[in-house]
């Protein structure tokens, strides 16, 4: 802290319209956007700065965390330059930047910070022609919830100014403290650079006995791994945790370096972008597989052979298995939470422990409440994310360690403890398709008229008959959640469809996808007897599928011929 005070700047600006978050605190859109339109960054953070109350502001410490994508460097100077001029007294920022979105939870909630910014798109792409993102997490550690999105959006529409000191330069490569003098501050200005693993590892350390899995790793007939962080923020965690600590050989651990384009891949850990690691376990070498997304709350299991584990079993496989965990067992179980579309196949394993199962809209956010009221201890979406209360974010390694747990306690094959859960509860095939880049008008009408298709009391009853399969209706409605434990309604989450034999269809509008928008189609589909636990989801679910193409015209209505993604 040397020379003259830093100037603090007043910048005039005027408002953008389409800085609404999309849903815990978040805002995501081509990097172009951010990059290119003036001030665009700024508003934003700004609005972020300003939606939290002026006494809890002032002198508070925030975290900064980002998965290392194209733009986040210039990014974090701005929010860093920013966050000062607004007042800000201390801010935690991993080195170079990187921390990944797990870890801005854990050390919100070590530290008690006011909450945090993580720039991150999570599973798009990076680049210059990618996507770039800023998330706001409130300080519980957990995304914004909907009253503070909104406020955020109502201050980005009418937002004149923004405060900035833009001669504030700080080096993100050096471990501690630099303090910075402001004009017109009575206190210095802090920023710490601390190791983006060290304090989310320690709380690894008190969760899982890190000596058995070390033991599955290294010793007598020692579980060969593959981890594949797709060059995003996961390599330090995947090399300090699994390959330090629990001792996986160094060449267990794949695509290490986080890259600002991810390696011109798209760091989405599923079937059709972790290819790398799905060719890699398929050769029989490996007994273990994952893969994580670019800021680390997503995961996917592959076991030997490139056996594939769906997220909604590999939650309700964790939910069964929460004993062989030193944390559950001294914590207890108090109960799981779900998002509306991921299959009910938690909801057995909840039936059989006698706990309560909370059914919620998609979105992390609506856990938070739940868990911060002691309601809920395990919860998970068909996206790729599982977590627990000892955060209030999904957490891909922390998964990861679950299911490594799990394989030292049963001393079965990943593939052996799937079947296993199969054998005793049942199987639920389940399958998303993904229509994106859909004109958001287009959507709208499409939703608009399946709404009212389903809704109406005649189609409750009604029958499809598809091949020898004959589905009757027994349930529709658009979803709505009401929080039990403050009473907020959550409306249109989605349209489902119930048929006699407990499948499900569900259509739901996704606005997570930057200027566009997608419409996911999910079917699910029950299937008690062991006999019929080997077929393709995909040909069990067909019927299902032909349904819902049939009423929602969605082809017809889009020009497409089929879905984008398949999950």
């Amino acid at each position: 802290m040397e020379g003259s005070p830093i100037p603090v700047l007043t910048v005039p600006t005027a408002p953008y319209e389409d800085q609404r978050p999309t849903g815990g605190g978040g805002l995501r859109r081509p990097t172009g956007l951010f990059e290119g339109q003036r001030n665009y960054l700024p508003n934003f953070i700004q609005s972020v700065l300003s939606s939290i109350d002026l006494r809890d502001r002032q002198g508070c410490t925030m975290v900064v965390g980002s998965d290392g994508r194209y733009f986040s460097r210039t990014a974090t100077e701005i929010v860093v330059q920013m966050a000062a001029a607004n007042g800000i007294g201390r801010l935690i920022i991993g080195q170079n930047g990187i921390l990944s979105t797990p870890a801005v939870s854990c050390i919100i909630r070590k530290i008690k910070a006011a909450g945090g910014i993580i720039l991150t798109a999570s599973h798009c792409p990076g680049g210059p022609g990618g996507e770039f993102g800023v998330k706001f997490n409130v300080a519980n550690g957990g995304p914004a919830p909907d009253v503070v999105s909104d406020k955020i959006y109502q201050i980005s529409k009418t937002i004149e100014e923004y405060a900035i000191c833009p001669d504030l330069r700080i080096d993100l490569s050096r471990l501690g403290r630099q303090e910075f003098d402001l004009e017109n501050k009575f206190k210095p200005f802090r920023v710490e650079i601390v190791d983006p693993v060290d304090i989310y590892l320690n709380l690894l350390r008190t969760i899982f006995d890190f000596n058995t899995i070390k033991s599955l790793l290294t010793g007598p007939g020692q579980l060969k791994i593959r981890v594949d962080a797709m060059h995003g923020v996961m390599g330090p965690y995947v090399r300090k945790v699994l390959c330090d600590e629990l001792g996986a050989p160094a060449n267990s651990a794949i695509n290490c370096v986080p890259l600002e384009d991810f390696g011109g891949q798209h760091p989405d850990p599923n079937l059709t972008y972790a290819t790398t690691l799905l060719e890699a376990m398929k050769g029989g070498e490996y007994g273990f597989g994952a893969a994580f997304d670019a800021d680390g709350d997503r995961y996917m299991i592959l076991g030997q052979n490139g056996f594939f584990v769906s997220p909604s079993d590999s939650l309700a496989i964790i939910a069964a298995n929460l004993s062989c965990i030193p944390y559950f067992r001294q914590m207890g179980v108090r109960g799981f939470g779900r998002s509306m579309p991921t299959s009910t196949a938690l909801d057995r394993v909840a039936k059989s422990m006698k706990v309560p199962v909370y059914e919620t809209p998609a979105g992390w956010r609506f856990f938070s409440n739940l868990m911060d009221s002691g309601r809920c201890s395990l919860c998970g979406e068909e996206s790729f994310g599982t977590g627990s209360d000892h955060l209030r974010e999904k957490d891909g390694l922390w998964a990861v360690l679950v299911w490594l747990s799990i394989i030292a306690a049963r001393k079965q094959s990943v593939e052996e403890i799937v079947r296993d859960h199969w054998a005793k509860f049942g199987r639920h095939y389940y399958c998303r398709f993904d229509y994106e880049g859909l004109e958001p008008k287009t959507t709208y009408y499409i939703m608009r008229d399946l709404e009212a298709l389903v809704t109406d009391k005649s189609f409750i009853g009604q029958q499809f008959a598809v091949g020898s399969h004959v589905y009757s209706v027994v349930k529709t409605d658009s979803f709505e959640y009401v929080d039990p434990v403050d009473g907020t309604v959550t409306k249109k989450q989605g349209l489902r469809i119930v048929f006699s034999d407990a499948s499900r269809l569900i259509f739901r509008l996704s606005s997570s996808s930057g200027m566009r928008a997608t419409i996911r189609l999910y079917a699910e589909s029950y299937e008690r007897d062991p006999s019929g636990h080997d077929q393709e989801p995909q040909a069990v679910l067909s019927p299902l599928i032909a349904i819902a193409l049939k009423i929602s015209q969605i082809h017809e209505r889009t020009g497409r011929r089929g879905p984008t993604v398949i999950t």
